[in-house]
């Protein structure tokens, strides 16, 4: 079966994507950016499957020279790589941009953007030198135009991304290496949660909107892997949260009350 990549996997929609990989059969290779955070989460899916399945390397996605060592620990370990999602990514707290910190500011550019760019980056290099592989970048808020106050940043880079993705499939046409978009749309997560006052009235709002159209990791990821597995062409999009999936939550709310948090408190 395949080898996978997936940066930020210790937790999150990340790690629900890694464990429906090996579920697959697939063999992984988890990141995050704490060793020993890694090591815990190799050592339970170790225990959940095989531990000849999965390993695992503490990386900066900031760092070309990490990232660069994430893929020959995994040629090392499996003797190549099939998939590499760059799933990692970080959020700011929605206020204006001019209230955000600018070191922060700067971290999720480098971050979403950047750690992207530079992930793809060595991917497609060592694709192109075994002459396989895919390569999947994540959607988020803004990959589709979309605008909010106090999401300027995040959304920026996202939709830099959209473009990113667009260019790479591009540069790979003619190759035997392919990229393609993961859309998870709304999952409950802690990015998704922490970004808000839990007790302010917006985030009663707000909430109303998540519960109709969001979902849990144990629920979206098996089809994401499902859909990554199934695809064989470069400029492929698994996307789970359609337009006509929105509609009909969104039609059907008032008969189909949902809570994604009530274990939240």
């Amino acid at each position: 079966m395949k080898t996978v990549i997936i940066t930020g996997s210790t937790r999150g929609i990340g790690k629900g994507l890694a464990e429906n990989f090996l579920k697959q059969g697939c063999k992984v290779v988890i990141t995050g950016r704490s060793q020993p955070q890694v090591d815990e989460v190799v050592g339970q899916f170790g225990r959940m499957f095989s531990p000849t399945q999965v390993t695992g390397l503490a990386c900066d996605v900031t760092s070309y020279q990490q990232l660069q060592a994430v893929w020959d620990h995994a040629v090392s370990a499996f003797g190549g790589v099939d998939i590499w999602i760059n799933n990692a990514g970080i959020s700011l707290p929605r206020k204006p941009l001019e209230q955000q910190d600018p070191a922060a500011v700067h971290s999720i550019i480098a971050t979403n953007l950047g750690g992207v760019a530079l992930a793809s980056s060595v991917a497609l290099k060592g694709m192109k030198a075994q002459n396989y592989g895919q390569v999947w970048n994540m959607e988020g808020f803004g990959s589709n135009d979309a605008t909010q106050p106090g999401m300027t940043i995040y959304g920026a880079t996202k939709r830099a991304v959209t473009y990113l993705n667009k260019s790479l499939q591009k540069e790979v046409k003619g190759t035997a290496v392919q990229v393609n978009t993961l859309s998870p749309g709304i999952v409950v997560t802690d990015l998704l949660v922490g970004d808000y006052d839990t007790s302010s009235a917006e985030w009663q709002k707000v909430k109303k909107i998540f519960n109709i159209l969001g979902d849990k990791v144990e629920t979206v990821t098996p089809w994401l892997v499902d859909g990554i597995l199934a695809t064989n062409k470069t400029g492929a999009k698994v996307a789970w949260l359609t337009g006509g999936k929105a509609f009909v939550r969104f039609m059907t709310a008032g008969f189909n009350k949902r809570d994604l948090f009530a274990d939240q408190g």
